[in-house]
């Protein structure tokens, strides 16, 4: 089998302007599968300890895997890794659309970006033709006006764009890498990193198609899928409405953040919320990532009114949450101009949401601080999108959110940092851990801090048949799906992190193997063994898994990490819920302490440290990763 069947990885050197080409062997996909896993690879070789984030020696990985491009359902997407400026350690995001398969399809799997060039620069990429290119004349511009700049340019409105906007330029810790507008690798401030290294842009065309090793095969596997995924019980309502469906059901479960995390019901839930999108009149049509049948994903516009000419991707849950309930905020409108905001700055909606909330209690508390002469009254949605732009441009008020909220809670002191939403200096995404133990284990271990996408334990809430099936799997008992217990609560996290980190290495969607369930890891398993060659059982694919989530903990473990650093914010660990009294509802080291224990032994890791042990690594075949953990002292005896 030929390399080209997996792509080859190209080397871009900014400071020197040098690109290069090498093969993505048979013997790396073998041992990493892809995207996530070889991204995590290469991150440990390339960046050392200690380096800066923003300066020229942190590297900047766009990775895909093996099934990105085919026809196998939800297969677009990738996996962008750096060492993260928001919380100086481990960062993988990820982000579907069109561009990892536009990628695939000029023949590659990778690009991997060193140094920092000495004006703003683009690269284009043609098939074999791989140019950096002078975008001075895209400084300063949104995502947007980037896109549409580019496309009229190359004479092509097809050119698929992955770009930073003002706020990635300006460097807003968590900056968004956007691609094709509405899709977002967000978290972490990967969108930071692009900008400090003078990057604009990565404009993509392809034309030829991404073969596979065993054809017949393979198209049996996707047809099977395909059947699979429309036997699902959830997948017409994801459909329908998308991830924002879930805000009324999570509102009247006292789950739905609002307020900072102060309160887990908002009022005015059902005015914004995937039904109200569609009730209102502002969901023009649903969108799907390059091969995906659930096409969860909102375009939305207003037609009329103050916000008139409007128009997003989204907003999704997270955003709704984020910019909606976590501010206050009821306005539908508003929210939906705030998400597009976000979009063309190239904005993380959830950090930005986080921030300006943590902004409206430090007022709520009266706090002595220079507010920009605006009123940050919870509800005020006019504030909520001033914030926004004078985040992306660093003005005023807007220059000290944009650090994030650790930094900002030191900076503003007076004993904010006990409503700072973050562990890691990552905030916390839209999940009420107080109320769900499963996540709340999964976010504190979280290699890039306190969020769901490393490992998404939805299972966990029993909602449906296929998730009672999973928790019978990774337990022994359906009995065990409810999230209010912490009884086998490390077994539900280590099942789904393994999956989770199988499915990013393919390139696949969780939504397909975590949320949807149609795609199993048997089926992962077949499909890339199908695809590349390589024989591989379930077994095997879901210890690849592990091997990927053990990577990524070396990583941080090298920065210096513990398991003093596997905390929750401060807020969730020491404060119930202020109107929840039927159910267990804060997430105290007393009650999480135990939890640690059962996950890092099951990891084969240090209970006392939190860090991989060398018979762990040796037997995934990272001896000199434990050759160099010992050298600085971080391996256990």
């Amino acid at each position: 089998m030929s390399s080209s069947m997996l792509g080859d990885i190209l080397l871009v050197d900014l400071t020197n302007r040098r690109i290069s080409k090498r093969p993505y062997t048979r013997e790396l996909a073998n041992q990493y599968i892809g995207c996530r896993g070889y991204n995590a690879a290469l991150l440990w070789e390339m960046v050392p300890k200690g380096t800066d984030p923003l300066g020229p020696d942190n590297v900047l990985i766009f990775g895909t895997g093996p099934l990105t491009g085919t026809s196998a359902p939800s297969s677009g997407r990738i996996s962008v890794t750096t060492k993260s400026p928001s919380t100086h350690i481990y960062l993988k995001t990820n982000v579907g659309g069109a561009w990892g398969g536009e990628f695939r399809f000029a023949g590659y799997s990778y690009v991997i970006f060193t140094g920092k060039a000495d004006q703003p620069v683009y690269l284009w990429i043609n098939d074999d033709t791989v140019e950096i290119r002078d975008a001075r004349h895209l400084w300063g511009k949104d995502v947007r006006q980037t896109e549409h700049i580019l496309q009229q340019e190359n004479n092509d409105s097809q050119l698929k764009v992955a770009s930073i906007g003002q706020a990635g330029e300006n460097l807003v810790m968590f900056a968004a890498i956007m691609c094709s507008n509405y899709n977002a690798a967000a978290r972490g401030g990967a969108g930071a990193v692009m900008g400090s290294k003078n990057l604009k842009a990565i404009a993509v065309r392809g034309s030829r198609p991404v073969l596979v090793a065993e054809p017949t095969r393979f198209k049996e596997l996707v047809d099977n899928s395909w059947e699979l995924y429309h036997k699902q019980s959830g997948a017409l309502n994801t459909h329908i409405y998308g991830t924002s469906g879930s805000v009324t059901a999570v509102n009247e479960m006292h789950i739905l953040p609002t307020r900072n995390f102060q309160e887990g019901y908002f009022e005015d839930a059902n005015k914004i919320s995937g039904q109200a999108l569609v009730d209102g009149g502002y969901l023009k049509r649903r969108v799907g990532c390059y091969s995906c049948p659930m096409s969860c994903h909102r375009y939305s516009e207003v037609k009329d009114g103050k916000y008139k000419g409007s128009y997003a991707g989204g907003p999704e849950y997270e955003t709704f949450s984020a910019l909606g309930s976590g501010c206050g905020v009821s306005d539908i409108e508003a929210i939906i101009r705030a998400n597009e905001l976000c979009d063309i700055y190239g904005l993380d909606t959830i950090s930005t949401g986080s921030v300006i909330q943590w902004a409206m209690e430090c007022h709520q508390r009266e706090l002595d601080f220079d507010r920009d002469n605006l009123d940050l009254s919870w509800g005020n949605a006019d504030a909520v999108l001033l914030l926004v732009e004078k985040i992306a441009f660093r003005q005023g008020l807007g220059n000290m959110l944009a650090n994030g909220v650790k930094r900002a809670s030191e900076e503003m002191g007076q004993k904010s940092e006990d409503w700072a939403i973050q562990a890691k200096g990552l905030e916390q995404s839209r999940v009420e851990t107080r109320s769900a133990y499963s996540y709340a284990l999964a976010f504190m271990v979280n290699p890039r801090g306190p969020d769901h996408l490393m490992t998404e334990t939805l299972a966990e809430f029993g909602m449906s048949p296929e998730m009672l099936d999973v928790i019978e799997k990774a337990t022994g008992d359906k009995k065990y799906a409810t999230p209010y217990i912490t009884e086998k609560r490390p077994e539900i996290v280590r099942w789904h992190e393994d999956v989770y980190a199988l499915t990013d290495a393919l390139g696949l969607c969780v939504f397909a193997s975590t949320a949807q369930y149609y795609m199993t890891p048997k089926l992962m398993a077949d499909l890339f063994s199908a695809s590349v060659g390589i024989p591989c059982t379930e077994e095997q694919g879901m210890s690849l898994g592990k091997k990927i989530v053990t990577m990524e903990r070396c990583f941080n473990t090298r920065e210096g990490a513990t398991r003093e650093h596997d905390r929750l914010p401060k807020r969730l660990m020491t404060e119930p819920l202020k109107d929840v009294t039927d159910r267990p509802n804060i997430n105290s080291l007393e009650v999480m302490g135990p939890l640690l224990d059962r996950y890092y032994a099951m990891h084969g890791w240090d209970v006392v440290t939190g860090r991989p042990t060398r018979s762990i690594l040796d037997g995934f075949s990272l001896k000199s990763w434990a050759d160099e953990l010992e050298k600085l002292g971080y391996l256990p005896k």
